[in-house]
């Protein structure tokens, strides 16, 4: 191994792979900031440039950019009420409800400090363990990810602030949208209404833009001017060491994230989306005030922000092990490393070990390189809430419907905006949350196509669902996701009735005496 590390470590001396690192990492942090604006996009935009680079710096540039992306995807999310990624959404309550108390700058940086621990974390695992999970994705069957994708979707329910029924309806509305277009199974158009630009079904972020941010801009115009709250002044002085204080505190939310996402990511078609949401629920249950969470909690930022950033490695493993996506991201990487000669898969360990061991290190500099960089962007973008709230809400409006359409280069995004924006509205006043929504229309094509696949070869027999061995674990998990909180319910009130029955025995003691 020490051999392997001094060759790549030889390679990446190279000057030229360094400023492709800074300079992807620039663009990652642009293109994740602007809401609309996907990692995966970024990737697919790099492309082009890939070509005129070596292997190991071109990957090294959709790696170091996607790192940036994903993180960056907060910060409009902090700032706007407006997630650059879905697996922002899962905290986007909590690192907008800290603006409104002044402390954005110190959310935002627990937030970078879980993400660049949570990439080392996935590196690690990419490095030490990518046989041994590859293997055991390659297990997963459309049976296994229906269940997982279940369990996305039992956190969802779980950590919807408030009444848990209204965090279901959410997630039934999100489920129903992820159906409009063609069938992922049988290519029957639905829910249509003869129009051909449906067929491509809703797309998430168009309905996230409007979920998220033209809600929040029609919420400002629909209220008195005398009942709109100030908007803070994001206060950056001393966020540095704060931010690290409070990663400290939280620390073993990081680590459980970094788990968390470690494990999604190397499922293929699982990624950073799911990995944030069971990250957010196993937080929330895990946590010391979880009421707190969905208002502002560090527990719920620093767990879920820990697996976006180390799904984003061992998403990897699968990918470089046995040549299969992890995710999008993975995708695209895959093709270009089939265009520079070098095909992923078992013997990738044995004839090209040095481009190998350079695409770790990559990784780690990557995420260590996100910290300061990340700091420097928090910085900048908290200058965004100084501009007056007139200003400021045309930005939103423009930002969300260049960002829709961007997306396919049509109307009908801008359409669906709108269309959300209001429906936003609607759920805020009527207390039901929005971020279910989101993460119904983004799994709900993974349910149904894993569903379909499944009774199809099984003949409808939905026996197969429930008698395979990892199956038969993710249900579990996903019973005791949903029961944990009435077993911690029954728990606490028997301890309080302890305590108080101890303190009574206590006092008639002392009267006694």
């Amino acid at each position: 191994m020490a051999e392997n590390i001094m060759i790549a470590s030889e390679i990446l001396a190279d000057p030229m792979v360094w400023l492709v690192i800074v300079l992807s990492g620039i663009f990652g942090l642009v293109v994740g900031s602007i809401p609309g604006l996907s990692a995966t996009l970024g990737a697919a935009l790099l492309i082009p440039f890939t070509f005129f680079l070596d292997p190991v710096p071109a990957i090294a540039a959709i790696i170091t950019m996607a790192a940036m992306a994903i993180f960056a995807g907060d910060v409009p999310g902090a700032l706007l009420r407006m997630p650059g990624t879905p697996a922002s959404a899962a905290y986007v309550d909590d690192t907008y409800g800290r603006t409104k108390e002044g402390k954005g700058a110190v959310a935002l940086g627990v937030a970078l400090v879980a993400s660049v621990v949570g990439g080392l974390l996935g590196s690690l695992v990419l490095i030490f363990t990518a046989p041994l999970l590859g293997a055991f994705a390659l297990n997963f069957s459309s049976y296994e990810y229906f269940w997982v994708a279940v369990l996305g979707l039992t956190a969802a329910v779980i950590i919807s602030r408030g009444s848990q029924v209204k965090g279901s309806i959410a997630l039934l509305v999100g489920l129903l949208i992820s159906t409009v277009g063609l069938d992922v199974t049988l290519g029957q158009p639905r829910f249509t209404f003869g129009s051909t630009e449906l067929l491509r079904g809703i797309d998430f972020i168009a309905a996230m833009l409007g979920l998220f941010g033209l809600s929040e801009v029609l919420r400002n115009v629909v209220t008195p001017r005398s009942e709109l709250s100030v908007i803070p002044r994001v206060n950056t002085t001393g966020m540095v060491g704060e931010s690290l204080r409070k990663s400290w505190k939280n620390r073993w939310k990081v680590l459980s994230g970094g788990g968390v996402g470690s494990v999604a990511g190397a499922l293929p078609g699982a990624g950073a989306d799911i990995a944030a949401w069971i990250a957010y629920a196993v937080a929330k249950n895990t946590a010391r005030q979880p009421e707190k969470f969905g208002k502002g909690s560090y527990e719920g930022i620093s767990g879920a922000a820990s697996a976006n950033n180390s799904a984003l490695g061992s998403a990897f493993v699968p990918t470089l092990a046995f040549g299969i996506p992890g995710d999008t991201i993975t995708a695209i990487i895959l093709g270009v490393l089939l265009v520079k000669g070098i095909e992923p898969g078992p013997t990738l360990f044995t004839t090209d070990v040095s481009t190998l061991y350079s695409l770790y290190i990559v990784f780690i500099v990557a995420n260590l390189l996100l910290l300061p960089l990340g700091f420097a962007l928090i910085k900048g973008g908290s200058f965004i809430l100084r501009t007056p709230r007139s200003a400021l809400m045309a930005i939103i409006v423009s930002m969300s419907i260049i960002g829709a359409f961007a997306i396919n280069g049509g109307y009908l995004e801008i359409i669906i905006v709108l269309i959300f924006g209001l429906l936003g509205v609607l759920f805020q006043k009527t207390g039901i949350p929005l971020a279910p929504v989101v993460l119904g229309i983004v799994l709900g094509p993974t349910i149904e196509r894993n569903f379909m696949s499944s009774v199809i070869k099984a003949g409808w027999d939905f026996g197969e669902f429930f008698t395979r061995p990892i199956s038969a674990v993710l249900i579990i998990l996903t019973l005791l996701m949903l029961l944990y909180p009435t077993i911690q319910g029954v728990t606490s009130k028997r301890r309080e009735r302890r305590v108080t029955e101890q303190a009574k025995g206590t006092s008639e003691d002392s009267s006694h005496e």
